[in-house]
């Protein structure tokens, strides 16, 4: 029988006591600053948010503990970060989608030189 392997979580969430959820703390397993900086940049385009950064633990860890707040009285921290990492996604598929459109133009465009 195969060994169940036990796995990290990928993202731990860690708000300080007293808080009402507009300043969290967020702990990224497995990520660097391409990941970090890239979702700081989108989240802070929020009005929402007061604050928003990213710390490396240490050069060693692959581990991101990244931190937002937002106006008091107004949304919970989560939102921005979970608004954040969809405008990413989508971001990063429209990149994709327009690398492959233009590899295929360039392949195509190749093809008919040769002929």
């Amino acid at each position: 029988m195969a060994e169940e392997v036990e796995r990290k979580p990928v993202l731990e969430m860690v708000q300080a006591d007293g808080t009402d959820g507009n300043c969290v703390t967020f702990v990224l397993h497995d990520e660097d600053h391409t990941f970090g900086n890239s979702l700081r940049y989108m989240i802070m385009k929020n009005s929402e948010v007061e604050f928003c950064g990213y710390s490396i633990t240490h050069p060693s860890e692959s581990k991101i503990n990244f931190r937002i707040q937002t106006r008091e009285g107004g949304i919970l921290a989560i939102e921005p970060f979970r608004r954040g990492l969809t405008e990413l996604v989508d971001v990063c598929q429209h990149v994709l989608s327009k690398f492959e459109a233009s590899v295929k133009e360039y392949k195509a465009q190749r093809e008919a030189e040769m002929d």
